[in-house]
C-alpha cells in the first residue's frame, strides 16, 4: 500500500500528532485495519528509508495492520515522549534506547514485555547480553524494551600509517601509548592519539578505565562504586599523561565531531569512538582506516555496555497485540539482520550472526563478540542522578585532570562517591 513517510518537523508541528497517536483509524481502507503509530527515535536520511522498507514488508505480510511512521530527531525524542506521556497521547510503539528507559519506566509509560517474549518465536534468539543491559537499565524490574541493536566502543586507527611505521595493532594499553608516541610528529601537526575532553568524555574515560582494570561491576556487594579502584585510577592517569604529548592541545574541549575531523584529516592516528562512526570513517578513509577493540590491561579486559537500541510498547496503546506483532517482525532474523547490516550495528537476533555480511564485517563482529562475551560492565543508567554525575559533574572535572588542576585519584574518587550515594538513595527508595 502506498504511504508517505512524515518527517519529524511536519509530523510534530503543533504537536498535532499527539491527539491521534495510540488510537488508530483513518478513512477508506484504513478504517478496516488496525492502525498503529510508530515513532522512530533517531530519524534521518540514513534510518528513515530502512524503516520505510521494513514497514512496507510488514504490511504485505500483515494486511490487517497499518503502521504510521513518525520520525523524531534523537535530540528531541526525550522531550517529545515526556510531552506525549503528560498528554496521555503516546504512540503505540516507539524506538527506545536504554539511555531513555529509566525515565520512561519511572513514568510507568511502557508495558512489560517479559511474558510476550517468553511466548514468542523470538524467545531464545535474542542476545542475552543485550537483554541483560535492557533489564539493568530499567533497574532490574523486568523487560520494558525489546532490544534490536547493539553498539560498542572501538578505536579507529590509520592502518596505512601503522604499516608504514612498522607498528603492530596494539593489544594492550601500554602498546597503544607506545604506538601513539612513535606516530607523533608535532612539527608536522601529527599526533598518535586524541583524548575526548569535551562533551561525552565522562562515559568514554570510564569505558577506557574498565577495559584496563578488567573489573566487571560498577558497584561491589556493599553498594560502593568501583570507579576509584586503583587500577581504574592508574589508567586515567596514563590517559591524562598523553595530553599535549601524543595528543592535540585542543583535546581538552574537543568532543566527537572535532576528534573525528582530526582523524579524517590525518592529524591524529587513533580515535576512540564506537561503531556509530563506521560509515563516516569508511566513507572518508576507506581501507586506510581500521578498527580495534579497546586494549587490555594487566588483568585482562572488560567492556562497558553502550546504550542498546530497541522498541517499547506504550501502555496508552489500544492496540498492544498489533504493536507486539510489529516488534516481533522488526526483531525477526531477516528484518533485524537487514537493519543492522545497513546501520552498521550489532544485531540483537543471534541468528543473524551466521549471515555472510556479519561474519565478514570485521570490527563489527569483533565488537559483537566482546558484547556477548560475558565480561560486560553495566553502567547504572537507572539512577536518576546518573547523567548529572557522568556528564554535568564528571566532564568539567576531567578537563581539570587534563590541565593538571585535579588528580586522577580525586577525579575517580569524586565520581565514585557520587555514584555510591546515588545507589544508596536508589536502594532506600526501591529496595
Amino acid at each position: 500500500m502506498a504511504r508517505s513517510l512524515r518527517t519529524a518537523a511536519a509530523a510534530l508541528a503543533a504537536l498535532g500528532l499527539l491527539t491521534a497517536c495510540g488510537s488508530g483509524g483513518s478513512a477508506g481502507d484504513s478504517a478496516k485495519k488496525t492502525v498503529i503509530t510508530f515513532w522512530d527515535n533517531n530519524a534521518g536520511p540514513a534510518r528513515t528509508p530502512l524503516y520505510q522498507h521494513l514497514i512496507d514488508e510488514f504490511e504485505k505480510a500483515h494486511p490487517g495492520i497499518e503502521v504510521k511512521y513518525v520520525g523524531v530527531a534523537s535530540s528531541e525524542v526525550a522531550e517529545k515522549y515526556n510531552t506525549a506521556i503528560a498528554a496521555g497521547s503516546t504512540p503505540d510503539v516507539g524506538g527506545v534506547t536504554t539511555a531513555l528507559l529509566a525515565s520512561l519506566t519511572a513514568q510507568k509509560a511502557l508495558v512489560p514485555l517479559d511474558q510476550r517474549l517468553a511466548g514468542s518465536p523470538l524467545n531464545g534468539k535474542l542476545s542475552a547480553a543485550m537483554l541483560e543491559t535492557s533489564k539493568a537499565a530499567a533497574g532490574g524490574k523486568g523487560l520494558y524494551q525489546l532490544p534490536s541493536s547493539g553498539n560498542q566502543d572501538v578505536i579507529w586507527y590509520r592502518a596505512d600509517r601503522f604499516e608504514e611505521a612498522g607498528i603492530d595493532v596494539p593489544k594492550t594499553w601500554d602498546e597503544l601509548f607506545a604506538a601513539a608516541a612513535k606516530l607523533t610528529d608535532k612539527a608536522k601537526n601529527q599526533y598518535g592519539f586524541t583524548i575526548r575532553g569535551g562533551a561525552g568524555s565522562g562515559f568514554q574515560v570510564l569505558a577506557e578505565a574498565y577495559a584496563y582494570s578488567g573489573l566487571t561491576e560498577v558497584f561491589d556487594a556493599s553498594g560502593k562504586s568501583t570507579v576509584d579502584d586503583p587500577r581504574n585510577v592508574e589508567l586515567i592517569a596514563k590517559i591524562a599523561a598523553q595530553y599535549k604529548n601524543t595528543t592535540p592541545e585542543a583535546d581538552v574541549s574537543n568532543a566527537y565531531p572535532q576528534m573525528l575531523a582530526q582523524f579524517q584529516a590525518g592529524q591524529v592516528m587513533m580515535v576512540h569512538h564506537n561503531l556509530g562512526s563506521t560509515k563516516d570513517v569508511r566513507s572518508a578513509l576507506g581501507d586506510k582506516a581500521a578498527g580495534m577493540l579497546l586494549p587490555a590491561g594487566p588483568d585482562g579486559t572488560a567492556t562497558l555496555a553502550n546504550p542498546v537500541d530497541g522498541f517499547g510498547v506504550f501502555k496508552n496503546s489500544k492496540h498492544q497485540d498489533a504493536a507486539w506483532t510489529f516488534l516481533e517482525y522488526l526483531d525477526s532474523h531477516g528484518a533485524n539482520s537487514y537493519w543492522n547490516e545497513n546501520a552498521g550495528q550489532i544485531p540483537a537476533n543471534t541468528e543473524a550472526y551466521a549471515d555472510d555480511w556479519y561474519v565478514k564485517s570485521g570490527i563489527t563482529k569483533q565488537a559483537g563478540d566482546a558484547l556477548n562475551s560475558g565480561k560486560l560492565v553495566q553502567p547504572p543508567v537507572y539512577l536518576p542522578q546518573y547523567s548529572k554525575i557522568t556528564k554535568t559533574e564528571a566532564e568539567p572535572d576531567f578537563q581539570k585532570v587534563l590541565l593538571g588542576r585535579m588528580t586522577p585519584a580525586d577525579f575517580a574518587g569524586s565520581v565514585a562517591d557520587a555514584l555510591t550515594k546515588a545507589q544508596a538513595d536508589y536502594r532506600a527508595k526501591n529496595g
